[in-house]
């Protein structure tokens, strides 16, 4: 009994040592957890980490430069001279302390238009309590200009706009005529460079209307300003009228110019006038030889050379005299308004070739030559 019971005690543990080494075998090892290192940061969010901080950095100090924080008391006198640029003042500025970073300085100007404010003079009391706007601001003379209304009436010629405006204190004649004629005005293409030298130049073009100028105001500025008042009236439908005419702007204001000095105030006139005009510049006829011959073409040549209407003659030498010298004249004759350009861009449909001013206040136009002089030798006429 003691035998078997011996053996199946070993035969059981064999089968179970067996069994349980089976089972070891079997069963899949588990993997061995990687441990995280939290410390570890990848390089690039580093770098931007870095790099956020600097710009921070940068922009907390511009910021305290543009608004004039934690800045040294600083009060000078700041001087702007002739011709200084925006940098030059700027670096004025950061050599006094008023500004640390010019740069800065140089781009935040461009949004608050220095360039135009800043003035030349001798500014007091500039401290480093300003910011950048109250820097800018402070450098230009706000004295309290004195202005006056002036109004340039429809016709007149440069001469006499000049002296309406000398009248009024606006500025000098001898400045005006300065301005006209060498001026620097590239914008106002329009402008004939073979008249450079002459204040003719800007014949035509200094459109009558009232305007509101400052006393002793700066010659080129004030015709700069008619110019370009002219410009303003020239545009949209007018412009594009006169681009499909056929002729130059130069041309049609001359045309306007003469229109203005020859009619009275009716529109029907003045169309009736534009109409001899480009029917002599298209006609080679015998009688007409596409000769304009206004007499005021001539008064205006007169008045240029400081002589007056005693010494008209249509022999007289001058490219202004449209007797001698076929088509246009060199240039506009006065200042027309807008009712004589438009006179010019659309003139009636005629065949007049010839006109004359009637006592009764009126022009008078004819077709032929002869009806013209039954006209001009009758008690209807009313001479020059």
């Amino acid at each position: 009994m003691a035998r078997e019971k011996k053996s199946d005690t070993t035969y059981w543990d064999t089968s179970r040592v067996r069994e349980a080494q089976q089972e070891t075998e079997q069963k899949p090892k588990k993997k061995k957890k990687k441990k995280r290192n939290f410390l570890r940061v990848p390089v690039y969010l580093l770098c931007v980490i870095l790099v956020s901080a600097l710009l921070a950095g940068i922009g907390w100090l511009l910021a305290n430069d543009l608004c004039s924080l934690n800045k040294p008391p600083v009060s000078t006198t700041i001087v702007v001279e002739e011709g200084d640029s925006v940098s030059d003042v700027a670096q004025k500025l950061k050599d006094a302390g008023l500004i640390n970073y010019k740069p800065f300085f140089l781009l935040v100007s461009k949004f608050l238009h220095a360039e135009e404010i800043i003035e030349p003079g001798t500014y007091e009391n500039i401290n480093s309590d300003m910011d950048y706007r109250a820097l800018v601001q402070s450098l230009h003379n706000y004295q309290t200009f004195e202005s006056v209304k002036v109004t340039i009436p429809e016709g007149k010629t440069v001469r006499e706009i000049f002296d309406i405006l000398e009248e009024n204190g606006v500025a000098k004649r001898t400045d005006l005529e300065e301005a006209a004629a060498n001026a620097d005005y590239p914008e106002h293409s329009y402008l004939d460079p073979a008249k450079l030298g002459s204040f003719t130049r800007v014949e035509g073009y200094l459109f009558p209307d009232t305007y509101e100028f400052y006393l002793n105001s700066d010659a080129e500025k004030v015709l700069d300003t008619m110019m370009n008042n002219f410009e303003n009236r020239i545009t949209g439908q007018i412009r594009t009228d006169i681009d499909a005419s056929g002729y130059s702007l130069q041309e049609i204001i001359i045309a306007a110019s003469i229109i203005e000095k020859e009619s009275n105030d009716n529109d029907e006139e003045r169309a009736n006038i534009s109409s001899v005009l480009y029917n002599r510049l298209k006609t080679t006829g015998s009688e007409t030889y596409g000769m304009l011959q206004m007499d005021s073409t001539i008064d205006y040549a007169l008045a240029l050379d400081g002589k007056d209407r005693s010494e008209f003659s249509t022999d007289y030498v001058s490219p202004y005299n449209t007797y001698t010298f076929a088509g246009f004249p060199a240039g506009p004759i006065c200042n027309p308004g807008l009712k004589a350009i438009a006179a010019a861009i659309h003139p009636n449909e005629t065949g007049y070739y010839y006109f004359a001013a009637g006592k009764d206040g009126v022009s008078h136009f004819f077709t032929n030559l002869a009806d013209h002089n039954v006209f001009i030798n009758s008690d209807m006429y009313k001479p020059s």
